[in-house]
């Protein structure tokens, strides 16, 4: 058997390096540990950004997948299978009270597989639906995006992301696509003069993040939520919340948007839908907006997209987030974490800790200086967190860590700041 050196070797001479990975490798996993080739056991902070909400390896949704692989696994949407439409309803039942219906025309979903499928099948839908319900222009429709937002790696998403060094990668992936108009995050004011700068009639959507995970776990000041719902109702622009990271429980309420009780139009799923072992996506909306004077067959699809083995795992997920409480556990052990982390950073640190931020186990630290020499440190301790824009530390464990868990992460966080 090939050891540890020998398979990252593998990784960098076969693969190409489009990621910068913590030298460890990972053969096995239970709850919210790790276990590297050699049997070292790690902590998971990261929980594959944010995808293991229910753990590794649960054994309800494991159970769910093995049953379902022993009856059919793919038919591909040219036929129906019998695990879909239970899905969609389950979704759309647990997404009804989140999702902004002034019109009571009631919720629709459409399934994917990737968070970044999600995301361009939003903006595929924001836009069909400008042109046919909103009557905009033919080829005008506008959508609004944030600075540093992070909603996945296509080309259409990196056209209009801010990230010049990784995600324009020095615009060596132009010529971009044109329709995106880059706001300040969390700026409600700047949102109001952009759409009447370009003419509400040609803005279709907003897209952000409630929290921008991949930026450095940024969170909008309070109220922005509220202002930037008016402002999209005012001009009649689709609210579009990208909840991949931040949904399912990970901030201490079932979706981000919550913690203001703010209903955007439109949702996108990913990440925990698929309770960590299957790739599950959704764009979830209403009628109004995707039904089916809108979305059309032939217009958009999936091969593998609401396949019956990814629908039977999305919903013994759903099951066990909302049946769990996980979002009432991820704001208890959220809130403990950085009462801890807190601590920490107010000792004399090996480089200071300028801000610990999060809501729920969404949680990062900010350093003034580089971070990846600490996340190497706790790796080799074992835990497994990764920077992110190279001063930040996130830390996202599954949402069924215990206190006692916790306590012992905040043990080995400060040998390795403080020693």
């Amino acid at each position: 058997m090939p050891t540890s050196k020998e398979l990252m070797e593998m990784d960098t001479t076969y693969g190409a390096h489009n990621y910068h990975p913590i030298a460890v490798v990972i053969s096995k996993a239970e709850g919210v540990w790790v276990y590297d080739l050699e049997g070292k056991k790690y902590l998971d902070c990261l929980s594959a950004y944010s995808s293991h909400n229910t753990g590794h390896r649960h054994p309800e949704i494991i159970k769910a997948l093995k049953d379902q692989a022993d009856l059919v696994t793919l038919t591909s949407r040219a036929f129906y299978n019998d695990k879909m439409g239970p899905f969609l309803k389950q979704l759309c039942d647990v997404m009804k009270p989140h999702v902004n219906d002034p019109k009571k025309t009631g919720v629709m979903a459409l399934p994917m597989n990737t968070g970044a499928e999600a995301v361009e099948t939003g903006l595929k839908v924001a836009r069909a639906w400008g042109y046919i319900k909103k009557k905009i222009p033919k080829d005008q429709a506008k959508i609004i995006v944030c600075k540093d937002n992070f909603h996945g790696r296509t080309i259409t998403i990196v056209g209009f992301s801010t990230d010049i060094s990784h995600g324009r990668y020095f615009g060596n992936f132009g010529p971009y696509t044109p329709g995106f108009v880059i706001i300040t995050y969390g700026d409600a004011e700047e949102l109001e003069n952009r759409i009447l700068e370009l003419g509400p009639e040609n803005v279709a959507g907003f897209l952000f993040e409630p929290m921008q995970g991949e930026a450095g776990v940024l969170i909008p000041h309070k109220g922005f939520l509220k202002k930037a719902r008016e402002i999209c109702s005012k001009y009649n622009v689709l609210m579009i919340a990208d909840e991949i990271q931040t949904g399912l429980g990970r901030t201490g309420k079932l979706f981000a948007c919550d913690h203001e009780n703010v209903q955007p139009d439109m949702y996108l799923l990913g990440k925990a839908l698929g309770g960590g072992v299957y790739p599950v996506s959704a764009v979830v909306t209403t009628t109004e907006i995707i039904g089916p004077d809108v979305i059309v067959p032939g217009v958009h699809g999936s091969t593998f997209g609401g396949n019956p083995l990814g629908s039977a795992v999305a919903m013994k997920a759903l099951n066990l987030i909302v049946g769990e409480k996980l979002a009432d556990r991820s704001a208890e052990m959220g809130e403990y974490f950085m009462v801890g982390l807190r601590k920490i950073a107010a000792k004399k640190t090996k480089i200071p800790i300028i801000d610990v931020r999060g809501k729920g186990l969404l949680i990062a630290i900010e350093l003034d200086g580089k971070a990846r020499p600490f996340t190497e440190g706790m790796k080799d301790k074992g835990i497994l967190a990764k920077e992110t824009h190279s001063t930040t530390i996130r830390f996202a464990p599954p949402l069924v860590i215990t206190k006692e868990q916790i306590d012992w992460a905040l043990k080995i966080i400060e040998e390795v700041f403080v020693g």
